[in-house]
């Protein structure tokens, strides 16, 4: 705003103010012990050239509007305080004149007011006409009064109409003179803003860290991720009084547990450790302590999460469109230092597709050559037979106790897949009317008859023997010879017109069997 001139007289008032602020911060920082402290608060610039002239130049109780006056301290400008003199023993002057006149006339009920008009006048009531002098000069006639003027009011109304405004205009020049000398500091003050934000944050960080009990994350090199009662900083906060939160340990590398599949009922906490995971990396990275008994982190480039559920009618898009682009995105984009963070995928279709696409995701991250780290919440049981096919796959699931008539979560994240999801269970605390819940506690009993969950899950185990097929089916005699072909063909030594005719004479192979 200096820069600009669209600064007004109370913002360089709390700019003055700010500035004396910082003394105090400088001393304490300049002090510390910590270096990194102590070169910042060495860097502080205390300005009190700056601080001195604003204090000399305005009026503490500047308004916000220069034209309102009263910007300009008092002392300042000797003349300006000569006109503000004149101003105010000129309205001293009417008053004087006021009683004056009313002694002379006799006339009590006399008032002396102005308008945009004819500027100053004399007021007499109807009653006192006959009072008035032969001098004063009629000007307006009302219903109840008449308005009269002076020659002495014009005088004395012709100085305090002028000192007014030769006031405003001096405060304006003072005012725009100030700001333009100001101009010479605004890299200083950006700096110091700039010094400030960051101990502001780092008191923060301190605050939240001593309040919280918050421990000092181990950041190094490394791809590995190991996270010992790892709190989600949000939700601790919001507890019941008297509740304690349910901490959890998270591992990932990319040699032995790249990928967690995470399995569990509704509402038992499985987005809550994805989301905690993600900001305990990013209040690491960002150089804050971290909620945790102990954290060791390897440097992270990009955090990638897939959670919760959204819908972009303006652009056709459904709920699950939107899921697919984003998941999508992620694909692409990942890296070996990547962390990606996975909620549901596949929900927003039918369960076949649902379990396909979940499985082919988990399938590609586990192979891609960058082995992200990935935490991936899920529904789909099915998903845990992964773990007999991707040795860096590792199933964990969020416990719960079967009580007789309800569950008891227990927000524990523990080695093992689960095989229930108890979404009629959250259906009833929800509210939901009682024969609804019953009605669908029998459904689910006919469908898991006649839908086994475990006819479904060897369909699933199944795949890992297309998987791991050899690309030659040796007790194929075709292929051993077309496998000869290839093995014994010299490819340095061969020119493109012959691996055309090498392919074309493989090709008759395949093609003579065929027609056999």
């Amino acid at each position: 705003k200096v820069a600009t001139a669209k600064v007004n007289p109370r913002e360089v008032i709390q700019l003055k103010n700010s500035l004396e602020a910082i003394v105090p911060i400088k001393a304490l920082a300049s002090n510390c012990e910590n270096l990194s402290l102590k070169i910042m608060g060495d860097t502080l610039q205390s300005c009190e050239i700056l601080r001195e002239k604003i204090k000399e130049t305005l009026n503490e109780e500047a308004p916000v509007n220069v034209l309102k006056g009263s910007s300009i301290a008092q002392g300042f400008s000797s003349e300006l305080d000569e006109l503000r003199g004149l101003s105010k023993s000129g309205k001293n002057y009417l008053n004087k004149m006021l009683e004056r006149e009313s002694a002379r006339t006799g006339i009590t009920s006399l008032k002396i007011a102005s308008n945009n008009v004819f500027g100053y006048y004399i007021e007499v009531r109807n009653t006192h006409k006959d009072k008035v002098p032969q001098d004063w000069i009629r000007k307006q006639t009302l219903v109840s009064a008449e308005r009269y003027i002076t020659e002495e009011l014009k005088e004395y109304e012709a100085k305090i109409l002028g000192a007014e405004d030769r006031i405003l205009a001096i405060e304006q020049q003072l005012f725009s003179e100030l700001v333009g000398w100001l101009q010479q500091y605004i890299k200083v003050v950006q700096e110091n803003a700039f010094l400030i934000g960051q101990l502001d944050c780092l008191c923060g960080f301190a605050q939240l860290a001593e309040e919280n009990h918050y421990v000092y994350p181990n950041m190094d090199e490394s791809h590995d991720l190991d996270i010992e009662d790892g709190r989600h900083p949000v939700i601790e906060k919001q507890l019941p009084i008297g509740e304690p939160y349910i901490a959890n340990n998270v591992f990932l590398d990319r040699e032995t547990q790249q990928i967690i599949m995470i399995t569990g009922p509704n509402m038992s906490g499985k987005s809550a450790i994805l989301r905690q995971t993600a900001l305990i990396v990013l209040l690491a990275q960002i150089g804050s302590f971290v909620p945790a008994k102990s954290a060791k982190i390897g440097l992270v480039d990009k955090i990638f999460t897939r959670v919760g559920a959204s819908d972009n009618i303006s652009m056709g898009e459904s709920t699950f469109m939107v899921e697919m682009n984003e998941t999508a995105s992620i694909l692409n984009n990942i890296s070996d230092r990547s962390l990606v963070l996975l909620d549901e995928i596949g929900r927003g279709t039918s369960t076949y597709d649902g379990i396909s696409i979940a499985w082919a995701i988990s399938e590609y991250l586990h192979e891609h050559p960058s082995k992200p780290k990935t935490l991936f919440a899920t529904h789909y049981h099915e998903l845990n037979e992964m773990t007999e096919t991707f040795d860096r796959i590792k199933n964990f699931n969020v416990s719960v106790k079967e009580l007789k008539d309800h569950v008891l979560f227990l927000r524990k994240l523990v080695k093992g897949g689960s095989a229930h999801s108890f979404g009629i269970h959250v259906a009833k605390m929800a509210g939901m009317p009682q024969q609804v819940i019953h009605r669908a506690n029998k459904i689910l009993q006919k469908l898991e008859k006649s839908h086994s969950s475990e006819e479904l899950t060897d369909k699933v185990k199944s795949l890992k023997d297309d998987m791991q097929l050899s690309f030659f089916n040796l007790d194929d005699p075709l292929l051993e010879d077309i496998k000869e072909e290839i093995v014994n063909t010299d490819i340095n030594t061969l020119t493109p017109v012959e691996a055309l005719m090498k392919l074309n004479e493989i090709k008759r192979m395949l093609v003579k069997q065929k027609r056999a």
